[in-house]
């Protein structure tokens, strides 16, 4: 294997089966992807919450999809970090859970990865604009 080769390996996961006529990897940026897609989904969620370099990105209209997003794969197992801004007068734990049984499912059942845990941090409440 070339140190590329290493390198990529690090960034990807390989999902095998018996019956396979070659391999598939999934990158560890499609997972993080998917943890946002499925997070934002859910009643509640205003948006993903990101760094100040992400911010500024998503503010000049370039979309980060897997901002607020890490995730820690090891094997076929997965461990998801999650920064959100919820949307005021919503239950922050009801949301919370909602969004992790969401994410975990959508990894779950797109990758074949086992999720270990969905870890939540509250970054912000988006107040209601009134018009």
């Amino acid at each position: 294997m070339t140190e590329m080769d290493n390198k990529k390996e690090k960034n990807a996961y390989k999902a095998y089966g018996k019956d396979m006529v070659g391999e598939v990897k999934i990158a560890d940026e499609v997972v993080a992807i998917i943890a946002a897609l499925a997070a934002t989904e859910v009643d509640g969620v205003d948006s993903m919450a990101g760094n100040i370099t992400n911010e500024l990105v998503g503010k000049l209209g370039m979309k980060n999809l897997s901002k607020g997003v890490k995730v820690d794969i090891t094997e076929e197992r997965v461990s998801v970090d999650l920064s959100l801004n919820i949307k005021y007068d919503y239950n922050i734990p009801e949301v919370g859970g909602k969004v992790q049984e969401k994410v975990k499912s959508a990894i779950e059942n797109m990758t074949g990865l086992t999720v270990l845990d969905v870890n939540i941090r509250i970054a912000g409440v988006k107040m209601v604009e009134e018009k």
